[in-house]
């Protein structure tokens, strides 16, 4: 089976495409893995890619980009040399470029197409490249629902849809894993503020969408009752031009609760280490979330999670930690989580759910069910060919059979359908002169003999 996956690059990491470890099992199992992304042949996640057993091309396949299109021809030539069984797209401006590329491609038979949604995308032209595939691929049952919606108001066949959580890799994200004393020891003289103090990790950016002005509402409604509270920012401390991230600044220090946050980057390759040492990870997005790979990570490390009861980190806390649910969504149900966590702590239990294994074999096994329709599609064509030719030599063995090569039959044939000559006088006199003619010629022929034997006697 040969699998080629497109993707506008490679920067999202692994937790939430599964990109690297999906690759490696396709390699591992006797497959065919392909990608084609923008990032340049000397990157490491590229190198990465190689190690494993993939095979990798560059495309520059840029988000919402018209040089884009200028990617048509080259991806349409890798489809021909590789004549992949499927193909995956991971975004839309890819699923463009793949549906033009496919439209003169010369292959033996048309691959079978898969396309992921990993967010709330809108149901219009410019999506309708992800939903022309055989099978769409949804990240919760929220994104699911959405898209089900979406398709029945736009008047859409609804398509194949197969709802595969993203997981986590429990090999790098183990149960009760402990930052090493480097690592807090290098935290605490980089941010001495987090000494002797109870972590709320807000492990995401500042934005409109991502809630972190609830924040202030839990520092400031719980700094009396738990005087070492601080939250601890996945941003950098300033952005130039950003109206979110000044407004924040500007609340927090009105409010006199800046010396309660510290924001620590958001570029940082020690994000485990962040999420296992705080006391709670919050999850505060005010727009629908559709992965939560924060909280899930959070969870299999065994930290408490606190979020809205809704789209996906509804569906990651409902099953493995119900505690960190916040029913209404206003400041006071919010500070009475928290504050019931602060007092009790109580961890969420180790889970087999949301895994990157699970994923990971849920994916394959949408890939083998695509695979396994387009060798009966192949099948059926060869057979449907078979029984036509079949049916063509029947007929030829039923026509009447001559042999050609039989010529006297035909000699006889052409003979007893041709007139007897019509004899006239004309004719009877020019067959009379035709036989002396042949009579005299036949007397001489006789007397040169004669003449020639008696001359070699002598």
């Amino acid at each position: 089976m040969k699998v080629m996956r497109l993707l506008s690059s490679l920067k999202h990491d692994e937790s939430e495409r599964g990109i690297f470890h999906l690759g490696r099992a396709l390699a591992k199992n006797g497959h065919t893995s392909i990608i084609v992304s923008s990032a340049d042949d000397d990157n490491d996640l590229v190198k990465r890619l190689e190690r494993d057993g993939n095979i990798y091309h560059q495309l520059h396949m840029y988000k919402k980009s018209w040089l884009s299109i200028l990617q048509v021809a080259p991806l349409r030539h890798l489809i021909e040399q590789y004549n992949p069984d499927i193909i995956h797209v991971h975004s839309r401006t890819p699923a463009w470029i793949l549906h033009l590329a496919l439209r003169r491609a010369r292959v033996k038979h048309r691959p079978k197409l898969v396309s992921t949604m990993y967010g709330f995308y809108s149901i219009n032209k410019y999506s309708q490249a992800l939903l022309d595939v055989d099978t769409i691929i949804t990240v919760s049952d929220s994104v699911t629902n959405y898209l089900r919606k979406g398709l029945h108001r736009e008047e859409i066949d609804p398509k194949s849809i197969k709802r595969i959580y993203r997981g986590v890799d429990t090999r790098r994200y183990p149960y009760r894993h402990n930052p090493s004393v480097y690592w807090l020891r290098r935290t605490f003289a980089e941010y001495p503020e987090l000494e002797h103090k109870k972590w709320l990790v807000f492990p995401t950016i500042i934005g409109n969408e991502y809630g972190q002005e609830w924040l202030i509402d839990i520092l400031g409604n719980l700094q009396e009752q738990f005087p070492n509270i601080h939250a601890i920012i996945m941003d950098e401390d300033h952005r130039d031009g950003d109206v979110a991230h000044e407004d924040f600044r500007q609340r927090t220090n009105t409010l006199g609760l800046a010396e309660r946050i510290t924001y620590v980057g958001r570029k940082r390759n020690d994000m485990r280490e962040w999420l296992s040492a705080a006391n709670i990870v919050m999850a505060l997005a005010n727009q629908p979330e559709s992965i939560g790979i924060n909280a899930l990570q959070a969870i299999h490390l065994g930290t408490p999670v606190i979020g809205w009861d809704q789209a996906a980190f509804s569906e990651i806390l409902q099953p493995l930690y119900p505690q960190g649910l916040v029913k209404k969504y206003n400041a006071q149900a919010l500070c009475k989580v928290v504050k019931s966590q602060l007092e009790s702590v109580t961890r969420p239990e180790m889970t087999d759910k949301f895994t990157m294994r699970q994923m990971i074999k849920e994916t394959i096994e949408v890939y083998q069910g695509l695979y396994e329709a387009l060798q009966k599609e192949q099948k059926a064509l060869l057979d449907a060919h078979s029984l036509q030719r079949s049916k063509k030599h029947l007929k030829v063995a039923n026509s009447p059979f001559i042999d050609t090569h039989d010529k006297r039959t035909i000699n006889t044939k052409i003979n007893l359908l041709k007139k007897p000559p019509k004899i006239t006088g004309d004719s009877v006199a020019n067959i009379e002169q035709t036989a002396n003619d042949k009579a005299v010629v036949t007397n001489k022929s006789k007397m040169d003999k004669s003449k020639t034997e008696h001359d070699y006697k002598q």
